[in-house]
């Protein structure tokens, strides 16, 4: 099961996945470059004590960090696993395009700029080892459908 190498990229997006929810995606900088905001998955935290909630963020890093965990133990239904990366794929997008609408939002709310962090790129990768998990599942399809060829022309 781990040793495949589709089941160490699938490890691989789960923990850059848990590091990413844990992680500030960047900050709003006021104009002064004094006062700065973190934004994390889960919401951006006021110096006065209030919060403006981005908990869909973390709920989709969440539900795509479980998905690819449960691909790694789909082995022995290959198709099913394909799906499913493809599925964390998409899901990783859609988390970029409701991150880009919570900085749109957040930034005319807030009056601030907005600084990329470095846990941003964690998701980019994610989709990236997810193609080669594609990649690599595929070409075990493929070879097991060649041995069924071999097996069954032996007959």
């Amino acid at each position: 099961m781990i040793q495949r190498i589709q089941s160490v990229y699938l490890l691989v997006v789960t923990i850059l996945l848990v590091v990413a929810m844990c992680s500030p995606v960047g900050q709003f900088v006021a104009t002064d470059g004094v006062t700065m905001y973190d934004f994390n998955p889960l919401g951006v935290s006021m110096a006065d004590g209030a919060s403006q909630s981005t908990w869909g963020l973390f709920g989709l890093l969440m539900l795509s960090a479980i998905v690819a965990l449960g691909t790694i133990f789909l082995f022995r239904n290959r198709m099913l696993q394909i799906r499913m990366t493809i599925y964390n794929s998409v899901l990783l997008i859609g988390y970029y395009i409701a991150l880009v609408v919570f900085i749109f939002v957040l930034k005319d709310t807030l009056n601030m700029a907005f600084q990329l962090g470095w846990a941003l790129c964690l998701p980019a990768v994610g989709i990236i080892l997810n193609y080669l998990a594609f990649r690599a599942i595929y070409k075990d399809e493929v070879m097991v459908k060649a041995a069924d060829r071999l097996r069954s022309s032996r007959k």
